[in-house]
């Protein structure tokens, strides 16, 4: 239960991260679409990590967790999109994305416990 706790501790303060990042995109690039991307599949990842400890089942779990490597899979391309178009710099992509695929590897090896573990 303590990899939950990480990855719930984490997915937050990524979560927070990209809020702060769309207000920026808004109000200081004049972006609209890409933002909203970002912001929807980013909050989701730890919305869906959550409810995945309050699941009614192992494949309840699994399922949960499933839809939020999902969303961080969208997440790094919406990132990367972000950096290649100039809209972020090269440092606050780099740590954002970094973020990004820690959250993806503790997902990564959360699944791979619980679908060998009875």
């Amino acid at each position: 239960m303590a990899q939950n706790s990480i990855l719930l501790d984490k997915s937050l303060k990524f979560a927070a991260r990209i809020v702060k990042l769309y207000k920026y995109l808004l109000k200081e690039k004049h972006e609209s679409v890409i933002s909203k991307q970002i912001i929807r599949s980013a909050t989701s990842i730890g919305a869906n990590a959550n409810e995945a400890v309050y699941g009614i089942s192992k494949a309840d779990f699994i399922a949960k967790l499933q839809i939020s490597l999902k969303e961080t899979a969208e997440t790094e391309y919406w990132l990367r999109l972000l950096i290649l178009s100039d809209y972020i710099s090269e440092d606050l992509g780099k740590s954002l994305l970094d973020d990004c695929l820690e959250i993806k590897r503790i997902l990564i090896s959360t699944l791979n416990t619980a679908k060998t573990t009875k």
